[in-house]
């Protein structure tokens, strides 16, 4: 059925359910699972407006990516608790639905599992979800969760 499936995680409810899913389908049909975590790059003018701590890193793109790399290591072990075996976990930066679609085309992933929620923004509401924006870009089956 699946060889390997690609499970975005942002540590929402939404999202840990879609990974415990995935985990589950994973281990059914013997499939690898890709845990990915992503995280959105900001502008000069974004960075600028927040504060910092002075014992984290300087730039928000930084605090962002080691916030998305303790995420995702967390998704990876919540998916060993569920039984899954064969785990990897990536973390990316970029534009979150396009980035999911591209990774997944890039490692040939059969399955894309998602929660219908995560942790987007206001703009989400305005724009579109991107479980939405998944679906109508993914080559491959998606699972909203």
């Amino acid at each position: 059925m699946f060889k390997s499936i690609l499970a975005a995680f942002d540590g929402s409810d939404g999202s840990e359910a879609a990974l415990r899913k995935s985990a589950e389908l994973a281990n059914l049909c013997g499939a690898e699972l890709t845990v990915l975590t992503l995280y959105r790059h900001h502008s000069v003018l974004e960075g600028s407006m927040y504060v910092t701590n002075a014992n984290q890193p300087d730039d928000i793109d930084s605090i962002m990516q080691n916030h998305a790399k303790e995420t995702a290591e967390r998704g990876a072990s919540i998916a060993r608790q569920a039984g899954c075996e064969k785990i990897r976990a990536f973390v990316k930066g970029g534009p979150i639905a396009r980035t999911i679609v591209g990774f997944s085309q890039e490692h040939e992933n059969d399955l894309i599992v998602m929660g219908s929620r995560g942790l987007g923004s206001l703009e989400g509401y305005l724009l579109g979800s991107v479980s939405h924006k998944v679906t109508s870009l993914a080559q491959c089956p998606v699972l909203v969760v």
